[in-house]
């Protein structure tokens, strides 16, 4: 299908448009943006600065999409945003570029959906289906790894981590880095139970989920320490791959500063 671009959008002649994309009234598409096959700015989308875009993502307007880093070191380096496939951004959603402090790149996976007045700030990593909710905002440096789901108005800190599978409850602030397959409530943010209907919906089989109970109520209700869990569920030979994978970021967690693992990078 061909391209369809309103008259009343704005696309510099520079910018690379694929196949079938629709671009509606009052967007404006800067130089260096790069526009994947299918994609469709609904009205009043900004994109701008060093983007590229996959394939079938959709902008809803007030969307604002490459903005530079708010971030007072930053002195107008070309720094990227790049966006995989099929990810949904509603209404004043806002990405910005990264800084020269790691790689240089603000990343979005796949399938993603962030809703409404959500903010991705410069040097965050989305991993694929992630959900964020209207109204929160992540800070600079953080990392969402897989199925995370943030609900509304979260408030996440810089070079905070959160693992996959796990769910944030609304109106939560998260200083520390949240565990896989956990749900997080409150504020600061601590575990409360196992995400059993991302789990559940996941299809993981019934022995992981009950090892996941087990290793969450020797780690945040009986608090017995790392090594003591470990060898507890080694004992009763529930030290399945999910289980192995929420004690190994526990333990880098430990490692880090502030209970945030990525602090150590700093520190360096």
């Amino acid at each position: 299908m061909a391209t369809n671009i309103s008259a009343q959008a704005h696309i510099d002649p520079r910018a690379e448009i694929g196949d079938d994309v629709e671009i509606g009234p009052f967007c404006v598409v800067g130089p260096q943006v790069r526009i994947g096959r299918g994609c469709k700015l609904l009205a009043n989308v900004t994109i701008f600065g060093h983007v590229t875009i996959g394939e079938e993502n959709k902008f809803y307007p007030g969307a604002v999409i490459g903005g530079e880093p708010q971030d007072l070191s930053y002195r107008g380096s070309d720094t990227q945003v790049v966006i995989g496939d099929g990810n949904v951004f509603r209404e004043a959603v806002t990405v910005n570029r990264a800084t020269e402090k790691e790689s240089g790149v603000t990343s979005i996976g796949n399938d993603c959906f962030l809703m409404a007045c959500s903010h991705v700030a410069h040097d965050c990593a989305l991993g694929n289906r992630v959900v964020i909710a209207n109204g929160t905002l992540l800070a600079g440096h953080v990392r969402i790894d897989h199925h995370a789901t943030l609900s509304g108005n979260v408030g996440v800190h810089q070079f905070t981590t959160i693992g996959s599978y796990s769910f944030i409850g609304g109106l939560s602030r998260v200083l520390h880095d949240v565990p896989p397959y956990m749900l997080m409530e409150g504020n600061p943010c601590r575990p409360r139970c196992v995400n059993l209907v991302a789990l559940r919906r996941n299809n993981f089989p019934r022995e992981y989920i009950e090892a996941l109970s087990e290793t969450h109520r020797l780690l945040f209700r009986a608090k017995v320490g790392l090594d003591q869990a470990c060898e507890i569920l080694r004992s009763q030979g529930r030290l399945v791959p999910p289980v192995n994978q929420l004690l190994n970021f526990v333990q880098e967690q430990q490692e880090g500063r502030f209970g945030r693992a990525r602090e150590r990078r700093k520190a360096a």
